[in-house]
């Protein structure tokens, strides 16, 4: 990446941005002598509106991935709300095999996260490679509709996880290399507002399609289901490949001054810049991940998350569970998920705002606790009702979850793309251990509901514990210690960026650099 920049000649630099800079009427600040100024040295109201203009791109870009991961989420859970209408009885399915339908998924999910940003993070166009693989998921996905027998499910559920692997560590890859920490856990939450979103949107298409297409052309409607939203996905991955961002040096839309203010944005909140060594090695980002201690511990406190937040896949179900018809129940299943987009909004604000985040993780925890806890308490319908809304806030800690990701494994980015896939893709035992946790059906699912209560009361110590590490850290640094090590091109690339006389110099950017708990 850096080898790219250095590579563009001054003159061809100019050359560009004098063009986009006639065709926008824009300015750029020059010295008495008529030279362009380094953004470093760029007045600072002039940096600012700079800054506000690539905001506003970068978030219109990456707004798409909201829409994306609605499609990911929908195209993977929509077995849950076909269910509801005969998908178990036409395949003669009993409830393992529903559940092994359920997992099977996460197996080729598993498999694939970390090959697959250690790619993304090593090509120059991801936009285009998150494109083919959503368009490639999306085919996969109206393949479900085509299946006869449980064999052919398993295959069908079990490659489109190995494809849809690429997209969520992606996007939060690409996220992390454009914003900084200040500004991260928002647009994670906003960007998981699409998961969310997702859960409330899917019973609203699933009670339209399930109830008006039962027959047409002589098929089930469950098969529509599957039909019509595997083709929107791939409609709509036609377009991410020229909507997407790509990297702060080189994607397109933006004007050159615009970019060298996103790579020094990054280089300011830690004081590096976001690049990998030329000389790192394909996998030398997998073996500094693995040697650090904080991903095993990352890795099995948000697997006990992943299952404690289990019940979504089987939310309809649980909804079912109050007692009403089949249309009631999906629509009913809506309203709890549009709270919880909006508790993990102003939650994922707010940690941004405070740049805290143990509490703004372990307080969402303990709300879908006791939203547990009453579901197993009272067969009260209201109250079971209101339990719902308080175990779907629960995501709202979910969300700052993946940002604190990002924020402890800053520099190198080979070592931060392996830490979001590895955490991310080990996390996913929990959902295939949650597929058959909701099996335990007797009395409302109580068993059940004990089982999650107790993985995110692990959730809580496990982040405690994480807190800890990252205090004695900042106390190390503190004293003088190094939060990595920068490699010499690196601080090179630093010090040019930031027109220093010397990596030395640039080197010493890092000494403000504090985890955040």
């Amino acid at each position: 990446m850096a080898d790219e920049i250095t590579q563009a000649g001054p003159a061809q630099r100019d050359a560009a941005k004098q063009d986009i800079e006639t065709l926008e009427h824009s300015t750029t600040p020059v010295n008495n002598h008529g030279q362009t100024l380094p953004v470093s040295a760029m007045d600072p109201e002039h940096r600012a509106r700079v800054e506000k203009s690539l905001l506003r791109k970068l978030d219109a870009r990456c707004s798409l991935f909201v829409l994306i991961y609605i499609l990911n989420y929908l195209d993977r859970n929509n077995i849950a709300a076909a269910r509801l209408k005969g998908l178990q009885t036409d395949l003669n399915l009993d409830d393992t095999q529903y559940s092994t339908c359920l997992s099977i998924l996460y197996v080729g999910y598993i498999l694939m996260q970390v090959p697959s940003n250690m790619f993304i993070n090593r090509i120059q166009r991801p936009s285009l490679y998150i494109s083919c693989a959503m368009l490639l998921w999306g085919l996969i996905s109206t393949l479900t509709g085509n299946t006869y027998n449980f064999t052919g499910i398993v295959l069908v559920r079990f490659f489109l996880g190995f494809v849809e692997a690429a997209f969520l560590p992606g996007a939060l890859l690409i996220q992390s290399k454009w914003y900084t920490r200040r500004e991260l856990t928002t647009r994670n939450a906003i960007l998981f507002c699409g998961n969310i979103i997702s859960n409330a949107f899917s019973a609203l298409v699933a009670a339209g399609v399930l109830s008006n297409m039962q027959g047409v052309m002589g098929w089930a409607a469950w098969r529509w289901l599957f039909w019509i939203e595997g083709a929107v996905t791939m409609a709509v991955a036609i377009t991410a490949g020229f909507v997407l961002p790509d990297l702060p040096h080189n994607s397109r839309g933006f004007t050159a001054e615009e970019l060298e203010v996103a790579q020094l944005r990054m280089i300011e909140d830690v004081g590096e810049a976001d690049n990998d060594s030329a000389n790192a090695g394909v996998f030398d980002g997998l073996i500094m991940a693995v040697k650090d201690v904080k991903i095993y511990l990352m890795m099995l406190t948000f697997t006990a998350y992943v299952v404690g937040l289990s019940f979504n896949a089987f939310f309809p179900t649980l909804t079912g569970t109050l007692g009403f018809g089949y249309v009631p129940t999906l629509l009913m299943s809506s309203p709890p998920w549009v709270f919880s987009c909006l508790v993990s909004l102003f939650n994922a604000w707010h940690a941004d705002r405070t740049q805290e985040k143990f509490w703004h993780i372990v307080g969402p925890v303990i709300g879908g606790m006791v939203g547990f806890i009453i579901s197993m308490a009272t067969d009260n319908i209201a109250a079971r009702y209101v339990a719902l809304f308080l175990q779907a806030s629960s995501y709202a800690g979910f969300i700052v979850f993946y940002s604190w990701i990002s924020s402890s494994f800053p520099r190198p980015p080979a070592k931060r793309a392996v830490a979001i896939a590895l955490i991310n893709a080990f996390s996913q035992l929990g959902n295939v251990a949650g597929s058959y946790v909701w099996n335990l059906k007797d009395n409302g699912y109580r068993q059940s509901y004990g089982i999650v209560t107790a993985m995110f009361g692990v959730t809580i110590a496990g982040c405690w514990a994480f807190r800890a590490i990252l205090n004695n850290l900042n106390r190390k640094l503190e004293a003088g210690e190094r939060a990595w090590e920068t490699q010499p091109d690196v601080a090179t690339h630093t010090a040019d960026m930031e027109h220093l006389d010397s990596p030395d110099e640039a080197l010493r950017l890092q000494k403000g650099y504090r985890y955040l708990v």
